[in-house]
């Protein structure tokens, strides 16, 4: 047997623009995805995955071919994507499967899988190490993005991540703000389809020059940053450049303008998880507004 365990994430800062280069201050969670693997003499593959509450939330089989995994209907958009994942595996490493053994896949969430905290990008890296290729090069022939996910999935610490055209740049950063008890994470209630906003940003992005300069100097005062008034003001700023290049409103604006504090959006804009910075506990006023779900950052990094 065995078995392999990824973090999931939270992208801080540079959403978006980390897919042209900006640096990008990103969060492994605490909670994360294991997989474990079992090879046995069935000469197919089997698989199941399991919720935060230990609930089978999915089960199938693939059948094994001499060089690729098929399956007769896999008409399940799950099993799909889990077709293309193998099958990208064995481009990568042919002798990831021996001959005349089959396999049981098992993986376990200890997150709810419409958080967004990383249900692809934690399945991506563990495969990876099963299977012993590249997880970002995985990555590529998957879901694609900018790899940030990837590089959380690996770390234990906050890291600093920066996509080139070779290699991404990733290190260990110091992020332990002495302010920390007055950071929340919300869940807005919907699970946003990162490749769909990425798509959009794709479709319409100008000349981003100016704008990474300013996110990349707004990620470096963060990660020294030691003031609570000042943090405020840095993810506001933050929130006004991203809401001009992909032409969209801040989600305070939209869905809490009366809101004493500030708010960021993590990732891809419209849904999963906002973080909020506020003097006073937060979680009365979400919950009056239908968003119950108000975790303190020491709870999730």
């Amino acid at each position: 047997m065995q078995h392999f365990k990824s973090n999931g994430k939270l992208l801080l800062t540079a959403e978006y623009l980390v897919l042209d280069g900006a640096k990008a201050l990103a969060l492994p969670t605490k909670l994360g995805q294991s997989l474990t693997v079992d090879a046995n003499d069935s000469n197919h593959l089997q698989w199941k995955s399991y919720d935060e509450a230990n609930q089978l939330w999915y089960e199938d089989q693939f059948f094994i071919d001499k060089i690729k995994i098929a399956k007769h209907d896999a008409s399940n958009p799950i099993s799909e994507r889990l077709l293309q994942i193998f099958n990208a595996v064995l481009e990568l490493n042919p002798n990831a499967l021996e001959e005349h053994k089959g396999y049981s896949f098992t993986t376990q969430q200890d997150f709810n899988r419409f958080w967004g905290l990383g249900t692809s990008s934690t399945l991506i890296n563990n495969m990876a190490q099963w299977a012993k290729i590249d997880a970002y090069a995985l990555l590529e022939k998957t879901f694609g993005g900018s790899g940030y996910d990837i590089a959380c999935a690996q770390q234990r610490s906050a890291i600093l991540y920066q996509r080139t055209n070779t290699k991404p740049l990733v290190s260990n950063v110091d992020f332990n703000p002495v302010f920390k008890n007055h950071l929340y994470f919300v869940y807005l209630n919907k699970k946003q389809n990162s490749r769909e906003g990425i798509a959009k940003y794709k479709a319409h992005k100008g000349d981003l020059s100016h704008s990474i300069d300013a996110i990349n100097a707004i990620t470096q005062s963060i990660i020294t940053c030691n003031s609570l008034a000042d943090f405020k003001t840095l993810i506001s700023t933050h929130e006004v450049i991203i809401s001009k290049v992909i032409d969209q409103k801040p989600v305070k604006d939209l869905l809490f303008n009366d809101f004493d504090g500030a708010i960021k959006s993590l990732g891809a804009w419209g849904g999963d998880f906002i973080l909020v910075a506020s003097d006073i506990n937060p979680e009365a006023y979400f919950i009056s507004k239908g968003y119950s779900t108000v975790i303190p950052y020491s709870q999730f990094i």
